[in-house]
């Protein structure tokens, strides 16, 4: 079959990439500003990952089969805030929240559910997931040997990035340390085990949504990330091998030249801040992100705007060099999104990459003097920031001085007031009302689900093996107190039917929990 030969409507003649006066660097070489690939787009396109999780396992699997089938290459699961905190649905804690920001998962069953009649080993799969991620990822593993899997093969992303949650988001568990030993855990079992497993996706998007500037955003990110490739490389990791399974989740809003100067910026940090730590291998250098559009810029007011906004965002994600994208829906600012507000969102992503054309050359915006000069001032400033973090010690010290924390409320304070003052409009809130919205169908989680769940609690301890359960827990517990790999007995623990929660509050009982 004869090479696509990629012209515009008119029969013009399209170039791989476009360089001025030998000035530019070129993509896939390093520092890798315009591409971790050569060809970016025109080998291969993003993965189109639509976010989803809702209600049980159940309805959740129903969601994914319909995406897959609408054309979405990878999944990607949202877990409600009882899994995301370590509690089954069944604990006081659990109450009002189960099934409602995400699907409920509290043992081996529910994944087996949620995954029903979907081959680990043909799909890859990303979970937001942090303080439970090894739990998680313990399932998943499970799951797809039962499968009969190869489990050297199956390939995906667990978040597991606890530092941005102490510093923006909230669903931590445990103190820094332990959950950096934890993770670090992860990293090293992966490594030998599940090679192709991507053992952390590190988070801008949440400091992004708790109300950062860009800059800041790709700053502590890094940062962060940072201090993870020095815990993997204490742990006796190889940067080398270790770095090619890092990845990097960033947010995408509304100021599209800034968002696109964003990604690029952030790949020429990370390729030289991986090299000044000691990386060889070019792919231990490749920042390599999924990325989300905005869910903080959506709006309740005029919600139908929402798909402008995702569809702006979307085009940046893609013209800044994403390898894995998620559109929001638009009315995702009123709920979890229906049906076909998620159908909306997908078609989004494929007329971006079937029609628009932007797709079939390499950073089209290199060169644009006004995008390379924005990608070198969003640098120096990111920079200033990572300098200032060092000195304190590096992330865990800055987050636990309180830092981070300080500089995004003080950001999210300057907007929301640019805001109130209409120095800075959005449409339908501050400037261009309406008071004849029309409010579009919402979904509704019924409060019945952790009835359910609870139901499949209790019969899930009356059949399995509850005196398997305890020795599990009580040998994962000694480990934990000796400081050896938790990850080989999470498995097992798993695969007794061992509950999320079981395990997370053996670790409480070892480790304690985090009070800000």
């Amino acid at each position: 079959m004869s090479e696509r030969k990629f012209t515009t409507d008119s029969d013009i003649y399209i170039n791989e990439v476009y360089t001025g006066e030998g000035s530019l660097d070129l993509p896939g070489e390093f520092p890798y500003t315009r591409g971790v690939q050569k060809d970016m787009y025109r080998g291969r396109l993003w993965t189109m990952r639509q976010y989803a999780g809702f209600s049980t396992a159940e309805e959740s699997n129903k969601r994914y089969k319909y995406l897959l089938a609408n054309g979405t290459m990878g999944l990607s699961v949202a877990f409600d805030l009882p899994t995301q905190i370590g509690y089954d649905s069944d604990h006081v804690m659990s109450e009002g929240e189960v099934g409602k920001v995400g699907v409920a998962i509290d043992s081996l069953k529910d994944i087996e559910t949620l995954f029903d009649g979907i081959e680990l080993e043909k799909i890859t799969t990303s979970m937001t997931i942090n303080a439970t991620a090894s739990t998680l990822l313990a399932f998943y593993i499970a799951l797809a040997k039962k499968q009969g899997a190869d489990i050297k093969k199956i390939s995906g992303t667990i978040q597991n990035d606890i530092l941005k949650e102490y510093a923006a988001r909230g669903t931590y568990i445990y103190p820094p340390k332990p959950s950096m030993r934890i993770i670090t855990d992860i990293f090293e079992y992966c490594s030998k085990d599940v090679p192709k497993w991507n053992t952390i996706s590190i988070s801008g998007y949440h400091i992004r949504e708790a109300g950062s500037t860009a800059v800041q955003e790709i700053a502590f990110t890094l940062s962060n990330a940072k201090s993870y490739l020095k815990a993997a490389i204490d742990k006796g990791l190889d940067i080398d091998v270790f770095g090619q399974r890092l990845s990097f989740f960033f947010n995408a809003h509304n100021n599209f030249f800034e968002e696109i100067a964003k990604f690029r910026a952030a790949r020429r940090m990370w390729a030289k801040m991986a090299k000044d730590m000691g990386a060889k291998n070019p792919k231990a250098m490749m920042l390599r992100f999924h990325t989300q559009t905005g869910g903080a810029t959506l709006q309740a007011q005029q919600p139908e705007n929402n798909i402008m906004r995702v569809t702006l965002q979307a085009l940046a994600a893609v013209m800044g060099g994403t390898q894995s994208l998620h559109t929001n829906g638009f009315d995702e600012a009123l709920s979890l999104p229906t049906e076909a507000a998620a159908r909306t969102a997908l078609r989004t992503q494929q007329i971006i990459a079937y029609e628009s054309g932007v797709v079939d050359t390499v950073d089209p915006m290199g060169g644009s003097y006004f995008v390379e000069e924005l990608t070198d001032q969003i640098e120096k400033t990111a920079w200033e920031y990572i300098e200032k973090i060092d000195a304190m010690g590096g992330s865990v010290s800055a987050i636990e001085q309180g830092y981070m924390q300080k500089e995004i409320a003080d950001a999210s304070y300057r907007y929301q007031m640019a805001i109130e003052r209409e120095e800075k409009i959005i449409v339908g809130v501050n400037k261009f009302n309406s008071d004849k919205d029309v409010m579009p169908p919402i979904m509704r989680v019924d409060d019945s689900i952790r009835i359910q769940q609870m139901e499949q609690l209790k019969q899930l301890r009356n059949e399995r093996n509850n005196d398997l359960v305890q020795t599990g827990l009580e040998t994962l517990k000694q480990a934990a107190i000796d400081g050896r790999n938790v990850m080989p007995l999470i498995i097992e623990s798993v695969e007794n039917y061992t509950t999320l929660g079981e395990i997370a509050d053996t670790f409480r009982g070892v480790f304690g929990e985090y009070r800000a």
